[in-house]
């Protein structure tokens, strides 16, 4: 192309030789360099360097590992093709199965004996675990044991080569203190994101049967849950388990198992392999303003016993509904989910200390925790729905049979009951919002429920409605 054409009009200047643009070249690395060295960041500000987390995350990563399982689902056969003559001519195998693969993360907390902490959703039901550690070394584990009631589990490695992170004491965490969550969301690796500690004790979730969550807004994601949240020692402050993601994403609202908790209970799973809870036969409310008015106190925490099983050790210790606890074991409570939490830790035959207020005097029990009584009704004998769930008549305080309920003894994870939200402790009130004062009641009127029914349940100080389709 004729660049004469391009600059019509004007005249093409001559290039100057390199040794005349030297000079200039010269002065313009100069002014470029003085330039990116006055925009650069400094070291450190007025003589002290610049706050970071690489120094402890240092420390802190290699002891968070990438968890992955592997599960056989097997899958039954059509009632058509289970017929010899149809197998046998079609060469059809009586069942057939697919592999299911899952993503999780974990933490070591004891090198010298290669244990690792974990969920119980990330390992469960898996014929194969391997843990993939930060040095690319892949780790056949094995399971010791898994609690689904506060979905922790602990799994084993050979401990060769392992870095541990230590635990904190999650009961001095304070809301607005920093927090880090260490784990492999989405199978990416691992990823560090920060936040603080946004609330403390929650529970109410619905998420565990027994819930006193960390609430923080680092980003928790999947794949982040078993995986390590760390305050700024790198010390282990919680597990993180479950994110409120309403949108399907992570918005800011994420849960961990605090640290405390999940000591008790991998202690536990250790030894046994499971966790052996002790019962007190005690159901307790919270302690709302109205009921403190009530009672005429002036504290608005606690919790108001409202149920003592008949022959329980609380029975035995002289416990009575309208008993308001304040303290188990030398730890104040602030609601019934305290003292649930509380006492659900509580090893059976340990004793347990319940101090509480009647008619606002102050007094105290100990009584030893004992397994609880295999009594109750099979959820399948009232409705199949409730297969997957055990019942039992509790009192809720007074005489006669109008003082009688029927509350749920245990429900097994992962079944319908489970999926619409009945939960062991729960007491039922009505179905399909016709009273029922216990367990003939309660089959007179499921009888006529059909496959879809509802329940009003009372749970801790709330009332709720579930469905069971």
């Amino acid at each position: 192309m004729n660049l004469n054409r391009i600059h019509a009009g004007r005249r093409p200047r001559r290039s100057p030789s390199p040794a005349r643009r030297l000079p200039a070249l010269l002065a313009l690395l100069a002014l470029v360099t003085a330039s990116t060295a006055g925009a650069a960041l400094p070291l450190a500000v007025d003589g002290a360097p610049l706050p970071s987390l690489a120094p402890m995350l240092e420390r802190t990563v290699p002891a968070v590992v990438n968890i992955s399982t592997r599960t056989e689902v097997r899958r039954e056969l059509s009632p058509l093709l289970q017929d010899p003559f149809f197998r046998r001519f079609f060469d059809i195998p009586r069942e057939r199965s697919r592999k299911r693969h899952s993503l999780g993360s974990g933490v070591v907390v004891d090198a010298a004996e290669g244990y690792i902490v974990t969920n119980h959703h990330v390992i469960d039901r898996a014929d194969e675990i391997t843990v993939t550690l930060q040095d690319g070394r892949n780790l056949q584990a094995e399971l010791v044991g898994h609690d689904p009631e506060t979905d922790v589990a602990v799994v084993r490695v050979p401990p060769e080569g392992l870095s541990a992170l230590p635990m904190a004491d999650s009961d001095a965490l304070r809301v607005g203190d920093f927090v880090v969550a260490i784990g492999s969301p989405f199978g990416l690796g691992q990823t560090v994101t920060s936040g603080i500690v946004s609330a403390m004790g929650r529970s109410g979730l619905g998420i565990e049967g027994y819930e006193d969550f960390i609430q923080t807004d680092a980003s928790i994601n999947p794949g982040n849950s078993g995986g390590a949240l760390v305050n700024l020692r790198g010390e282990l402050v919680g597990i993180n388990t479950a994110i409120l993601a309403p949108g399907g994403g992570n918005v800011g609202i994420g849960f961990a198992i605090p640290a405390n908790m999940v000591r008790e209970i991998m202690a536990q799973l250790v030894e046994y392999g499971e966790v052996r809870r002790g019962y007190l036969g005690v159901t307790a409310q919270d302690l709302t303003p109205e009921l403190a008015v009530a009672f005429g106190l002036e504290s608005r925490q606690g919790a108001v016993i409202t149920e003592v099983a008949a022959g329980s050790p609380g029975a035995e210790a002289g416990l009575r509904p309208g008993d308001v606890i304040v303290a188990v074991n030398g730890r104040r409570v602030s609601n019934s989910a305290d003292v649930r939490n509380t006492v659900g830790l509580a090893r059976l035959g340990q004793e347990v200390t319940i101090e509480f207020l009647r008619d606002g005097v102050p007094m105290s029990v100990t009584m030893r925790s004992r397994a609880p009584e295999p009594e109750g009704m099979a959820g399948g004998e009232l409705h199949p729905r409730l297969a997957d769930a055990r019942f039992a008549e509790v009192n809720v305080g007074g005489d006669g049979r109008d003082a009688v309920r029927v509350g749920v003894l245990a429900v097994e994870r992962d079944g319908a009951a489970w999926g619409s939200g009945l939960r062991p402790g729960d007491i039922i009130l009505a179905v399909n919002r016709q009273r029922v004062g216990g367990l003939e009641a309660m089959a007179r009127v499921l009888a006529g429920a059909g496959d879809t029914f509802s329940m009003t349940l009372q749970r801790g100080g709330r009332i709720l409605r579930i469905m069971l389709r």
